[in-house]
């Protein structure tokens, strides 16, 4: 998987790269995934929300996975079924999985209590990871943006496998995701992986104090924020007005969100905080709503930068997504930080400010 930039990181084990809507097509993705899965000599576990693939890259992909388990790889497979709360926005998908079944290894279906099982991990050999916000699809790897992230490093793949058999043997997600974020170093390189639910209003703390902290800029992706520590802080700071706050969400979906929040009284309390948030510099995708047979065109990346602190992973900050079992890479390091600040601009800048709904009653 080639990095967007040599620069990205100033770590040699740790590569990224970005994906906008229509800057990749999927049969590149296809095969930079193949190749990765391709280099497994001993095992291969993947954990991932939705597998849903075209006939012609799943042929890459399932290729790469039967060709790795006659090889002699062992391969385990965990995808998300059984949501059985109401459906957030957009609602789960509906996994391949006759396309799974056809692979010939060992799979289970983990059940959404109380959330989504929502992680895009793979572990190779118990030596390397790819992670970050990409599901398999089609739409993910040609319609939307994301971040991929791979990371060679025996302990930070140990963190993964850890949560990877908590989720196997439970089958549920709310069970899962009690893994200690480790402080690891990669070449000088801090990195912390977090996962939840176990871990997740540590998570949303964490990444409050840290956007709390910044004295130069924030920039965030993410579909929504409603995570209230995430809130709270980043209204804060724009109301304050003394930082360098941006970031681009996606617009149905959080235009969805209050909705929702006007039904519902308990959390109503929230919306003039992300009013105040959204008076900053934030914009959204105008995407398609989601519907039967429409194409998934979210604004899918999750980033969060504050100075040289990144957050990225499958992690939307939002509530829903403490209870989801989840994972996020906390990285310190600053070329990481300004290649993902930049990217976040050049993503912001192709939409318009976010419009909220009207939700107000008219008047008698």
């Amino acid at each position: 998987m080639a990095p967007i930039s040599a620069a990205a990181s100033s770590s040699t084990r740790l590569t990224t790269r970005t994906l906008t809507d229509g800057g990749q097509q999927p049969l590149e993705i296809a095969n930079a995934i193949a190749d990765w899965l391709g280099e497994a000599r001993q095992s291969l576990e993947l954990a991932q929300y939705d597998f849903h693939l075209a006939p012609e890259t799943a042929a890459v992909v399932a290729g790469a996975i039967r060709d790795a388990s006659a090889r002699g790889v062992s391969v385990r497979i965990l995808y998300n079924v059984d949501h059985r709360n109401p459906i957030p926005v957009p609602p789960p998908p509906e996994p391949d999985v006759e396309l799974i079944a056809s692979l010939g290894v060992p799979s289970k279906a983990v059940a959404g209590v109380p959330d989504l099982m929502h992680h895009k991990f793979v572990v190779r050999d118990r030596q390397a990871v790819w992670t970050g916000s990409m599901n398999w699809t089609d739409d993910s790897w040609s319609r939307q943006e994301n971040v991929i992230i791979a990371v060679d490093s025996a302990e930070v793949a140990e963190s993964f496998l850890e949560d990877f058999d908590q989720l196997w043997s439970k089958d549920l997600v709310e069970e899962t995701g009690f893994v200690p974020p480790k402080r690891l170093h990669l070449d000088g390189v801090v990195v912390r992986p977090w996962f939840t639910p176990g871990f997740g209003e540590d998570l949303s703390a964490r990444i409050a104090r840290e956007i709390g902290r910044a004295k130069r800029r924030v920039r965030i992706c993410s579909p929504v924020i409603t995570a209230a520590p995430i809130l709270a802080t980043l209204a804060q700071l724009v109301s304050e007005g003394e930082r360098d706050v941006a970031g681009c969400l996606d617009a149905p979906q959080i235009q969805g969100v209050v909705y929702q929040w006007h039904e519902n009284g308990n959390v109503a309390w929230k919306l003039p905080l992300l009013e105040r948030v959204l008076a900053g510099a934030f914009t959204g995708k105008v995407s398609t709503p989601y519907g039967a047979g429409t194409v998934h065109d979210f604004m899918h990346a999750k980033i969060v930068v504050a100075d040289d602190v990144v957050f990225t992973g499958s992690f939307n900050l939002s509530r829903s997504g403490e209870q989801n079992a989840e994972n996020v890479l906390e990285i310190h390091d600053p070329e990481l930080a300004e290649h993902l600040s930049a990217y976040v601009d050049e993503v912001r800048r192709r939409y318009p400010p976010v419009q909220l709904p009207d939700t107000q009653s008219p008047e008698p």
